[in-house]
């Protein structure tokens, strides 16, 4: 991880991390074929842009109010293998991508919460590793509805 000189460096990095989620979650809706797909990815993609909103106003404002609150993990991610991003990928494929992508972005706030001295800035970044558990915990949840109930 990059060294960070001072709290907007870390704070531009997470609103780039969250731009580029939202950036993945609309790629991923614009190539689904299914509906629902396209809906779920797109809800995610709102999501993401709302957390660099949130960022961006942290940046400007210098206020650091974030409740916080535990996810269920349910860790069906963690026994699935990683996939990549493909045209022709199936509903499971997407789930699976998007449930190591938010795994991913949960650790990468945890690590900044951690090397932050800030700590109203560190409870921000628990908050939104919380979120980004959330998402995940969603997509492990319409995993199990629906890949574990077809097999």
């Amino acid at each position: 991880m990059k060294d960070f000189k001072n709290t907007d460096e870390i704070l531009d990095f997470a609103i780039q991390n969250e731009q580029q989620a939202a950036d993945f979650y609309d790629k991923l809706a614009s190539e689904s074929k299914q509906k629902s797909m396209q809906n779920t990815f797109l809800q995610f993609a709102k999501e993401e842009k709302g957390h660099k909103a949130r960022l961006l106003k942290i940046k400007e404002e210098g206020i650091y109010e974030a409740p916080e609150a535990a996810v269920l993990d349910m860790k069906i991610s963690d026994y699935l293998v990683s996939v990549s991003t493909s045209e022709n990928m199936t509903y499971q494929e997407a789930l699976i991508l998007a449930m190591k992508r938010e795994k991913a972005a949960f650790r990468l706030y945890m690590k900044l919460a951690d090397i932050t001295t800030n700590e109203d800035l560190k409870k921000i970044f628990i908050n939104l590793a919380n979120e980004e558990a959330k998402h995940k915990m969603n997509f492990e949840l319409e995993y199990d509805d629906v890949v574990y109930k077809e097999n």
